[in-house]
């Protein structure tokens, strides 16, 4: 993965918490190894190792150079099937083909990262160029920082609109999304 399609999410979500916005608020890092290695070398730690993601409300796929092979692979594509109950699932860059090769793309509008446009087209209704796409159920999001804002939108989808400005007031961050929603 590319460590700011992760770290551009988490850091606005997990202030949900942190600023005593959602109090019950958690999060954990899954994945299918003990540890997460990004395209750089940087190491993150999973919380869960191999656990099934249905009993997860919300969803989050990183993109990242890795996602080119990740899409073809069998066992991780079945792993990432199991969060198919998940009220909501969201990509960052090239988390969509994940996402799409999972088949959560079907018959919706994304997005990813502009160079991964053509690649994403087989497993969704249209591609759209923005940075944020909300099809309800299913948030992508475009390039690298659009993580920021993708972030920052399911901030405001839970908690409202005085929230996201709380947070990106807190982030210092000018949040001027343009998001396309259905």
């Amino acid at each position: 993965m590319t460590s700011l399609d992760f770290i551009g999410f988490y850091d606005p979500v997990t202030r949900l918490k942190s600023m005593n916005i959602i109090d019950d608020f958690s999060w954990r890092i899954c994945a299918l190894k003990p540890q997460i290695v990004d395209d750089r070398g940087l190491r993150i730690g999973a919380d869960a190792v191999g656990e099934p993601l249905d009993g997860f409300d919300i969803v989050f796929v990183p993109g990242g150079f890795g996602t080119r092979s990740l899409q073809h692979d069998g066992p991780f594509i079945d792993w990432l099937k199991s969060a198919g109950p998940a009220q909501l699932k969201l990509s960052v860059c090239t988390g969509a083909l994940l996402l799409g090769a999972a088949g959560f793309l079907r018959g919706l509008r994304a997005t990813t990262h502009p160079n991964a446009l053509k690649e994403l087209e087989p497993y969704c209704r249209t591609v759209v160029r923005e940075r944020v796409v909300d099809e309800g159920a299913t948030i992508t999001a475009g390039g690298v920082s659009a993580a920021i804002d993708a972030g920052l939108h399911l901030v405001q989808r839970l908690a409202g609109a005085s929230a996201r400005e709380r947070v990106a007031a807190q982030m210092d961050y000018p949040y001027r999304c343009n998001i396309q929603a259905i």
